[in-house]
Order: structure tokens, then C-alpha cells, then sequence
């Protein structure tokens, strides 16, 4: 595959979907084709999937049911839309990825990172991201900023515990691995956040031009 992956992270309320559009934009202007996707959905059927997976049901959800629908949707995503967009040479951007899985069915969960990377292994190959954007903030800030959206999904429903979770679970992978990662500091204004990300940029330039 001789396209760029570029994975966005981070819990509830951190921007990642604004911020993903703004440095599409950007890498755009710098003559790089991009594709936009997000995860679970992708793809019309991964995108039924994921109803699934925020729907509030009468049935509670098993965490087991929960981790392999998030790879079924994986599954599917990575062969119809990632895979071919990389195998052209385009920068993928998604909103979440399998980090969100070792953070949410992880540390949320409390499943097991090895029954995970398993999965992981299984449905990916050796595909990895070649850079992941941690948008963190604290966890009140982001929560308030979800509520402030709209109606709750499932997982928006959780408690602070999980959320607190999620969010330690997505820094330790990063301090794990910090030439993979980059964290962007999601508090701050989205101003702020913007010139961070342009900061970022002649770096991602760099990748994506080899």
C-alpha cells in the first residue's frame, strides 16, 4: 500500500471530526488527495453496523457482541473504502480506529488488550496507521460539549469512570509509541487547535510526500 493512513482519536467531545475536515482542507491546498471516512461505518453496510452499535435497545449489549460487530465493521471498511484509497496513493483520513477499540471495548470494557490484538491481527494484517492524532482533553469538558449536541448516544451515556478510562487507555498507547502519535491538546479553542494542526502540517506534508 503506497497511500498515507492518518487515524483521529480521542473521547467524546474532543472535535475529531471538525479538525479532520479543517487538515483535509489543508492538504488539500497543498495539491494531496484525500479521502474522509470514520469509524465503526465507512461503508453503507459498516454504517448499519454502527446503528447498531450506538442504538440505545431494550437487549443489553454484551461486550463480546460489541467488540466483534466494531471489527465486522472494520472488516468491511478496510475492503471496500481504506484499502483501495491507499493502494491509489491517497491520504485516508479517518475518525477512529482500532485505538478507539483499545480504548472503548479496552479500558472502557475492561476486555482484554490480547483477545483485541487478536482481532486486530485477524482483520487488519500488518495494516497499522502511519500517524494517529490523540485530541485530549479532560473529561468533563468533553462530555459537556456532547451534551450539548444533541441527544446521548449509547456510549455517550456512559459514566465518567469509563469515559476517564477511555481517555487514560489513549495516552498510555501514545506515550508507548510516540513516533506514531502526536497529541493535540483539544481544550483549547478551536482556533488554538487549528494552528496546532498547522503546526503539525509540514510534517504530515513530509510523510505524505516520502
Amino acid at each position: 500500500m503506497s497511500g498515507l493512513f492518518i487515524t483521529l482519536e480521542g473521547p467524546e467531545g474532543a472535535g475529531k471530526s471538525t479538525n479532520r475536515d479543517y487538515l483535509a482542507e489543508r492538504l488539500r491546498e497543498q495539491g494531496i488527495e484525500v479521502l474522509l471516512t470514520r469509524e465503526p461505518g465507512g461503508t453503507p453496510l459498516a454504517e448499519r453496523v454502527r446503528e447498531l452499535l450506538l442504538a440505545q435497545s431494550d437487549e443489553p449489549m454484551a461486550a463480546d457482541t460489541e467488540l466483534l460487530l466494531v471489527f465486522a465493521a472494520r472488516a468491511q471498511h478496510l475492503a471496500r473504502v481504506i484499502g483501495p484509497a491507499l493502494a491509489r496513493g491517497c491520504v485516508v483520513l479517518c475518525d477512529r480506529f482500532t485505538d478507539a477499540t483499545y480504548a472503548y471495548q479496552g479500558g472502557g470494557r475492561g476486555l482484554s488488550e490480547a483477545r483485541i490484538a487478536l482481532l486486530e491481527n485477524f482483520v487488519q494484517g500488518e495494516l497499522r496507521p502511519d500517524l494517529t492524532l490523540v485530541f485530549d482533553l479532560p473529561i468533563e469538558v468533553g462530555l459537556a460539549r456532547a451534551a450539548a449536541r444533541g441527544r446521548l448516544d449509547r456510549f455517550e451515556q456512559e459514566g465518567q469512570g469509563f469515559f476517564e478510562a477511555v481517555r487514560q487507555t489513549y495516552l498510555r498507547r501514545a506515550s508507548l509509541e510516540p513516533q506514531r502519535y502526536r497529541i493535540v491538546d483539544a481544550a483549547q479553542s478551536l482556533s488554538q487547535v487549528q494552528q496546532a494542526l498547522d503546526a503539525l502540517l509540514p510534517h504530515i506534508v513530509g510523510l505524505c510526500r516520502g
